[in-house]
């Protein structure tokens, strides 16, 4: 975990890539966040609300098995939970479009 202050999004994203950068965290990360998504689209099209309580579960879940038994370092989240949770979206969306690698160690 980094001891630098970031004051944006900007500035925090290129750390964030250094702390993902092991292609299975990579992929968990990519799969919890799509399945942020489908849980979202879900509860929204049933109209069953309950089910937007499971997100946060569902993303993190995935994500912090990433970390804790792959990467085996702390996520980012607990000293910039906004600043990773956007990260972690521009991380999914740059994966999705071929900007960022699954796998960056290639």
């Amino acid at each position: 975990m980094s001891d630098k202050k970031y004051k944006s999004i900007g500035e925090f994203y290129p750390f964030y890539l250094t702390e993902h950068s092991n292609a299975t965290s990579r992929t968990l990360h990519f799969i919890g966040t799509f399945l942020v998504f489908i849980v979202l689209f879900t509860s929204i099209l049933t109209q069953i609300w309950a089910g937007l309580l499971i997100i946060p579960f569902v993303g993190y879940g995935f994500a912090w098995v990433g970390h804790f038994f792959f990467v085996k370092n702390k996520p980012a989240t607990f000293q910039y939970p906004l600043y990773s949770l956007g990260s972690d979206f521009r991380l999914f969306f740059e994966m999705l479009i071929g900007k960022q690698p699954f796998n960056p160690n290639k």
